[in-house]
Order: structure tokens, then C-alpha cells, then sequence
């Protein structure tokens, strides 16, 4: 199948080498060109435009920044949408508000294309292997057209409700995953006098009820990152998850509610921010807390 990816950050990118590794025959755009360097080394073609990608491709995957860069990826000068689309399949994964989602599905409509979202769980290990967990959100018919390739990313999908509704999900799951990273930093500080082993101290936490999957899965990393080693390849960076948190706090407030704990987290991810932890991997969020008051 020819498909085109707009958007080879992190998760672009490996979601990409997981469709060649299945033999599609894959295009990719990226705002900043060298991002498409990893995959044109194994066999992608790199357009110029966006308009350009969607031209070439059957299905179009989109995994972009936020609201803004999708406006300028499909709606822009040379955007997805200039190009003629009608017939073809858009399958958005970003994380942002559902009204995003939204309204570029009526846009992507009065094109004569068809649109889901599929925003996932999941980093660039289990994107490399097919093994993200997807929120999709469209009409039956869509899901139904977009399941086969959908299947090839996710090893798990499930249809939430129409457009909108992925990306509702994937705002709450990520909510409680990020609350937990400061939480966590918190709990450490508690603890931190008894000086035991960082990878004991992560395994007990890792065996109790308060300890979520992510300890299992990156339990190595947040044991390096105590000791202050190097954590491995960034997976997911500190500023990347505070857009996530501000995401949330807007729609809570869009729907007539607040979020108080996920808030004041926010404010502790963005203190971590401006000490220039922005770009560092989400582990040294609680590396940090726990280590407050350091000279």
C-alpha cells in the first residue's frame, strides 16, 4: 500500500519503520526535513510538500506537535488539503482537544476524503513492533476501511465513539501517567535517606499496588537516571508531556471542570522546564523532585 506519514518525530518515525518492515511503500514529510533522514535511509521517499505526500499516498498518517501544526500540515500553503484527496484515507494520531479533531474531520470531509483519529499508548519501542494501543474515534464505516492498517500498528484498538472521542481517551490515559512521574519524584524524597539501591528501591515500588506498568516497562531507565547515568534514548521529553498536561487542563475547562492535581503537576513540570530539563527524558522529572535541596 502506498502511505504517507506527515510528521517523523519520534513516534513518526518508528511507527514508519514498522510500515516498511511490512513492505509498504512509504513517503514521508516532515516540517524539519532532516527528521526524514532515518527513514529515506531505508527506503522512504521524502516530499517537498505535504500537498505532495498526499498526492502520492492511498493513506495519509499524521503524528504532529499540537493544533498548530496540524493547521499548517493539512491547511496550510501546499497542505495536505490543496492537494486532490478525494477518495483517499487520513488517519490522525496527535494528541490534542477533540475539537481539533474535530473540525479538521469536516474539513477533510468537504474534501471527499475520509478521516479517524487514532491517537495511541505506547513509545517508540512498542510503535517499532506494532504494539501501540489505539483510540480511535470516526465513523463505523471509516474504522472499518482504516482496520487493516490500523491492525498493523496497534495490538490493541478499540472504537471509542465518533471524531473526538480517541482523543478524549488518550487525554485521560496519558493524565494519570504524567500526574504519576511527580508523584513518584515526591515519594522517592521520602525514602531517599535510607540510601538504598536505585534498582532495589524501583523493583519494591514496581511490586505494590501503587506501582503502575510504567515502572516494569522502565524500571532500567528510572534506576539509571537516580544514580544519575545516562537513561538511554529519549523516549518521551519533558516538554513534549507538559503540552499534554495543558491540553488537559484545557478541555477540563472547556467541559465546565477543573483539575487541580494535574495542574499543580503542571507546575512542576514546568519549573523543570525553565531549570532546562525540557528536552531531557520524562525520568528526570522525578529524579529531580527527589533530589530537591541538592547543592
Amino acid at each position: 500500500m502506498k502511505i504517507g506519514i506527515a510528521g517523523t518525530g519520534r513516534m513518526g518515525a518508528a511507527i514508519g519503520e514498522r510500515l516498511i518492515g511490512l513492505g509498504h511503500e512509504l513517503a514521508v514529510w516532515n516540517r524539519t526535513a532532516d527528521k526524514t533522514k532515518a527513514l529515506a535511509a531505508v527506503g522512504a521517499k521524502v516530499a517537498a510538500t505535504p500537498s505532495q505526500l498526499a498526492s502520492s499516498s492511498e493513506a495519509i498518517v499524521t503524528i504532529l506537535t499540537d493544533a498548530a501544526a496540524i493547521d499548517t500540515a493539512y491547511r496550510g500553503k501546499s497542505g495536505l488539503l490543496s492537494a486532490d484527496v478525494s477518495g483517499k484515507l487520513f488517519i490522525e494520531m496527535s494528541t490534542v482537544r477533540p475539537e481539533t479533531e474535530r473540525a479538521l474531520a469536516a474539513d477533510v470531509r468537504r474534501k471527499g476524503a475520509a478521516m479517524v483519529e487514532c491517537p495511541v499508548g505506547g513509545t517508540i519501542g512498542p510503535a517499532r513492533e506494532g504494539k501501540l494501543f489505539g483510540f480511535v474515534g470516526g465513523g463505523a464505516a471509516d474504522v472499518a476501511r482504516a482496520r487493516s492498517l490500523l491492525e498493523q500498528m496497534c495490538r490493541r484498538i478499540e472504537h471509542v465513539g465518533p471524531v473526538g472521542a480517541g482523543a478524549s481517551m488518550k487525554l485521560a490515559i496519558n493524565l494519570p501517567l504524567l500526574v504519576f512521574w511527580q508523584a513518584f519524584g515526591e515519594a522517592l524524597a521520602l525514602v531517599r535517606p535510607l540510601g538504598l539501591d536505585a534498582a532495589r528501591l524501583v523493583d519494591i515500588f514496581a511490586d505494590t499496588s501503587g506501582g503502575p506498568n510504567v515502572l516494569k516497562n522502565r524500571g532500567p531507565a528510572l534506576a539509571a537516571a537516580i544514580e544519575g547515568k545516562a537513561v538511554g534514548p529519549i523516549t518521551v521529553d519533558i516538554d513534549a508531556m507538559r503540552k499534554d498536561l495543558r491540553t488537559m487542563v484545557e478541555e477540563a475547562r472547556s467541559l465546565g471542570t477543573t483539575l487541580p492535581v494535574t495542574s499543580s503537576a503542571l507546575q512542576c513540570y514546568d519549573e523543570a522546564s525553565r531549570a532546562g530539563l525540557g528536552k531531557g527524558d520524562i525520568t528526570s522529572i522525578p529524579v529531580r523532585w527527589m533530589k530537591q535541596g541538592d547543592g
